[in-house]
């Protein structure tokens, strides 16, 4: 009997071709009109599919309202992408779609579009209450910059309290709107708050918020405190330098003016030298605990916990030196090993520069081991060892968290060329990591046998407040690599405070 059914090899069965589902057309079309901006015929799909009894999914009604919220910013297409875009929404919630953070955000936009800030507000505050809907800072941006921009500046500061119990941390836009409406109602104080905001948020201002704080500086006399110059000055240290926090100090007008700081970081327009700013006592602390943690978690408890007693009871020294970093320098090549010549002329320029104070050198006990067996490095191990300049790492650990800890917690230098980007470096983040590693790394070379260390900057770039009262802002503009600074003195209270120095 034979088979009725037929192959053709020269034409191989082919998976045959599904045409998409309506509801698949209907996203495709909507993203193609995304991408277009074109929110008539996205409108005009909408209605289709609506008519049609499609079933509209999260992605669906998204794609409209971001288009709707982009189209809001042009007057042309502002009006129709109001009406349609909360009549989208509406149908949302109606078709119990559950939005998400993106939805917020675009019905916020369209809110805010027709300067309607409460309505923005409200409706992150009710999606997080009914839906669980998690605001991003993007989500809340609408809401404050409305207020801010129609000098609502209560409603203003109840959205920032909001945003901190989601647990979001404001960045430079949001300071600068909450710093320009503080100024623009006569906050006085909430202009020194945000100032204060900015300072610990980022390192350089851009032109925008530079311009802001100018503009108050060069329009305000501001009454400030008299305070105890002991006082300041023992705050601005207990603070790492750079700011003491106690409010406005002094009276009369300010002084404002565009500059530049010299290379030792003496403002060329004042005269006031500039601090190389480090982190706060608490800070520090922190750190110095989340070091211990970490290295706990990952060494022998005991072996770290051995290294933390010694460490208080030999608090002495003012730099950390990571010696296999240093020995093991430049050695990538036939005859390279650890150079102990390397690692002696560290610990010798150290000593000399400290004023004869020993460095503390932290070496792994297998690499000190190998040094102590070799005749010709002996006599100097011992020499070191008797200065107290040596910490043996036990077997099996790893020296970066005892060379880390021991900078952090003694608050000294930290000689090493490893830039800690290690994915045990990650985990104690980034917030006051680079700023701690600025004021306290020391890098170094070797140009033909010569030691060359290259110390911490005599000053930070970021925005500093000085004992006088006076404040010292950078500037980046776009384009420019090179800062200019703002410097804000009030000539009478540096008058006084020179003389009474």
């Amino acid at each position: 009997m034979s088979n009725t059914t037929s192959t053709n090899p020269s034409k191989p069965n082919k998976k045959r071709k599904t045409n998409p589902n309506p509801e698949t057309n209907f996203l495709i079309n909507l993203q193609s009109c995304t991408k277009s901006k074109d929110l008539t015929t996205a409108i005009s799909l909408y209605e289709s599919a609506l008519s049609q009894n499609l079933r509209l999914s999260l992605h669906h009604f998204n794609a409209l309202l971001y288009l709707c919220s982009d189209s809001a910013t042009d007057p042309s297409s502002k009006d129709s992408a109001l009406r349609h875009g909360f009549r989208v929404f509406d149908q949302m919630l109606s078709n119990n779609v559950i939005p998400n953070e993106a939805s917020v955000t675009s019905v916020a936009r369209l809110a805010a579009s027709k300067n309607d800030g409460d309505c923005a507000f409200e409706l992150i505050k009710r999606m997080n209450n009914e839906f669980n809907v998690v605001p991003r800072l993007r989500t809340y941006d609408p809401a404050l910059f409305c207020f801010c921009e129609n000098l609502e500046a209560e409603k203003a500061y109840e959205v920032e309290e909001h945003m901190g119990l989601m647990g979001l941390s404001l960045e430079q836009q949001e300071i600068a709107a909450l710093l320009k409406v503080s100024a623009e109602t006569g906050r006085v104080e909430k202009v020194y708050q945000y100032l204060q905001k900015l300072r610990s948020t980022v390192r350089c201002v851009n032109e925008e918020t530079g311009t802001i704080i100018e503009d108050w500086f060069s329009g305000q006399k501001v009454n400030g405190v008299s305070c105890d110059l002991g006082l300041v000055k023992n705050a601005v240290l207990k603070n790492g330098g750079g700011w003491h926090g106690l409010g406005w100090i002094g009276q009369g007008k300010w002084v404002v003016k565009r500059g530049s700081v010299d290379e030792s970081g003496k403002c060329c327009s004042c005269g006031d030298q500039l601090a190389c700013v480090d982190i706060d006592d608490a800070e520090t602390e922190r750190f110095a605990q989340s070091v211990a943690a970490l290295a706990m978690e990952r060494e022998v408890k005991a072996n770290f916990s051995e290294f933390q007693d010694w460490l208080e009871k030999n608090a002495n020294y003012e730099a950390i030196v990571d010696g296999a970093n240093i020995g093991l320098y430049q050695q990538n090549f036939t005859e390279g090993g650890f150079s102990v010549p390397q690692l002696d002329a560290v610990v010798k320029k150290l000593y000399e520069r400290s004023g004869n104070k020993w460095p503390l050198v932290i070496l792994h006990n297998k690499r000190l081991r190998s040094l102590w067996e070799n005749p010709s490095h002996r006599n100097l191990v011992e020499e070191w060892n008797e200065k107290g300049v040596l910490y043996m790492t036990p077997h099996g650990s790893n020296d970066d968290w005892y060379w880390l800890y021991a900078a952090v917690k003694l608050r000294c230098l930290l000689v090493t060329n490893d830039e800690m980007r290690d994915h045990i470096f990650e985990l104690l983040g980034s917030n006051f990591f680079l700023k701690w590693k600025e004021r306290h790394q020391v890098h170094y070379t070797f140009v033909k046998g010569n030691l060359k260390l290259q110390m911490p900057p005599p000053y930070s770039s970021v925005i500093q407040e000085s004992e006088k009262g006076s404040w010292h802002v950078p500037i980046l503009f776009k384009g420019n690599s090179s800062q200019t600074w703002l410097c804000i003195t009030r000539p009478n209270v540096c008058e006084s405070r020179d003389e009474a120095q």
